[in-house]
């Protein structure tokens, strides 16, 4: 398959990039839409394009790709790929400048990016739309972030006016990029509380906070020895009448391909089933999977009264 193929489904109708656009992604193989890509994708994180593969392709396969995005991204300085099919998922340097750490745009949210760090690069793309929605709606809540990460969820709700964001993450190293994420969005973090701790042992902790009127829960789908969420899901709904306000909303999001939408509406009917469902809230539309349901779900439900 040649390496010339992805770029053709790649948008580049557009030269300047306002600040919606210059942190995005650009191709996604993963989700199986184009036949012999399904190990590639493409991000755009200005000034850096971004290839991940999560099969081996030689550097003569890489170089053509690289040049093209290059030349069609008036802003690129720099491409490079993240060899996901390797260990520790190392990030070399295609073409242009050595650029580690740097700062994105999302829709006038800022956050910090580290490229060859870890796997994962401080900021999942696909959350977008669901990072819009939580700034639409989080004006006066007391938002609980689970599994909170480098808080984006957390950034974008003191946007929108949250009152105050308890973030919750196994990882101190994580919730510490997250205090400067906040930073540097000039936000008073004395709205935010930053908790390291295991949310399956520390219930008594979110409950020091609460009642909550947001609850955002977006888990690993796997998680060794911590999280295994069809197993674990159900765990913190349980919780939900202990945690939250009448009327206060949930956002559920489920990353895992074995586990599509119905996973959520059964658990949270069965376990919870005070929580009506109010929308979903689909990923961008470069997301495309060739089988409906197996990729990003976040489903948006409503606590009231049995």
């Amino acid at each position: 398959m040649s390496e010339m193929i992805a770029i053709k489904y790649i948008d580049f109708s557009r030269q300047q990039y306002e600040g919606a656009e210059q942190c995005r992604r650009l191709f996604h193989g993963r989700g199986g839409a184009y036949a012999g890509l399904e190990h590639v994708a493409i991000d755009w994180l200005l000034p850096v394009a971004l290839i991940t593969l999560y099969k081996e392709e030689s550097r003569e396969w890489l170089l053509p790709l690289a040049q093209s995005l290059v030349n069609n991204l008036s802003e690129c300085r720099s491409v490079q790929v993240q060899y996901r099919c390797r260990p520790k998922a190392p990030v070399e340097v295609v073409l242009g400048d050595e650029i580690s750490e740097l700062v994105v745009d999302e829709r006038g949210l800022k956050f910090h990016i580290q490229l060859g760090r870890s796997q994962n690069i401080g900021l999942f793309l696909d959350m977008c739309n669901g990072r819009a929605w939580v700034r639409k709606y989080a004006a006066g809540k007391n938002v609980l972030n689970l599994f909170a990460y480098t808080c984006a969820f957390s950034v974008a709700a003191m946007v929108g006016g949250a009152s105050q964001v308890v973030n919750v993450d196994v990882s101190k190293a994580a919730l510490s990029r997250g205090r400067d994420n906040h930073r540097l969005n000039d936000q008073n973090t004395s709205q935010v509380i930053f908790q390291g701790v295991n949310i399956f042992k520390s219930f008594s902790r979110l409950r020091k906070y609460a009642p909550y009127d947001l609850l955002i829960c977006d888990p690993p789908a796997l998680q060794i020895g911590r999280v295994d969420i069809q197993r674990d899901y159900q765990k913190i709904l349980r919780r939900v009448p202990e945690l939250m306000n009448p009327g206060g909303q949930l956002m559920l999001c489920l990353n895992s391909p074995r586990l599509d939408e119905s996973f959520l509406h059964e658990m949270v009917a069965k376990v919870c089933p005070a929580c009506l469902f109010v929308e979903a809230i689909a990923p961008p539309a470069v997301y495309v999977d060739a089988v409906e349901g197996s990729g990003l779900k976040v489903l948006v439900f409503e606590y009231g009264v049995e």
